[in-house]
């Protein structure tokens, strides 16, 4: 085995959860847990780091509206640059991921998370959400060009006492190790990473160049030229 796979594998938690404790972020431990079991089985260390979208939620709010990147959420964004592996896990409102959690993934760099394994997670009030994770968030994360396991998790409150839940746990862990062994997000950014186009947002801010004023943003608005 090669230095390289020595390293102790880099996974980053992302939580949306709202409450302290939060079965959102219980889901995404569980999840971790099992993974570094099963990591240490094939003979590999790894490195957990947790983010509570939550303590983050003003500086998400901020960088959505002025771009401004605190230090708390760069510390963030820099874990996931250097991921391995990610487990994405937020709870269900409406039919979708919560706003928190969208918002956060909305200011990454739209390359940041290319080619890394993703585990999607959510738990919700009822089972009536739960096509939300393979609707909403898979395709989320396919804009982002994350490769997301084949299994998702989600729970609601009946599904935390069914053995199947652990049995998807087991599932998700060890595709999420299988591909963290592979190397092939790491591949990616030795490879290509520069072919890409990075910035911040889905418009880099592109936006404050246009002229508002203009006769055609007037008439898009609903108003009238001279």
């Amino acid at each position: 085995m090669n230095s390289a796979a020595r390293e102790p594998f880099r996974l980053v938690v992302i939580s949306a959860g709202t409450s302290d404790p939060s079965s959102t972020r219980l889901l995404a431990d569980r999840i971790a847990d099992r993974a570094c079991e099963l990591a240490a089985c094939h003979g590999q260390s790894e490195a957990s780091s947790v983010f509570e979208l939550r303590e983050m939620a003003a500086d998400v709010s901020s960088a959505l509206v002025s771009q401004l990147i605190t230090p708390r959420l760069q510390t963030a964004i820099d874990a996931l640059a250097e991921a391995d592996g990610i487990i994405a896990s937020t709870p269900v409102y409406k039919a979708g991921p919560s706003g928190l959690f969208t918002s956060f993934f909305d200011i990454l760099d739209d390359d940041l998370i290319i080619a890394k394994p993703v585990v999607l997670a959510a738990t919700a009030g009822t089972a009536r959400h739960a096509l939300a994770v393979d609707e909403q968030m898979r395709s989320m994360f396919a804009y982002l060009r994350a490769l997301t396991i084949p299994t998702s998790l989600f729970a609601a409150p009946e599904d935390w006492g069914d053995p199947a839940l652990n049995k998807r746990i087991d599932r998700a862990a060890v595709e999420l190790v299988l591909l963290m062994e592979s190397g092939f997000a790491r591949k990616i950014r030795d490879a290509s990473w520069e072919s890409y186009q990075h910035e911040y947002g889905s418009a880099g801010g592109t936006e404050t160049g246009i002229d508002l004023d203009s006769e055609m943003m007037r008439l898009a608005a609903g108003g009238s030229v001279a």
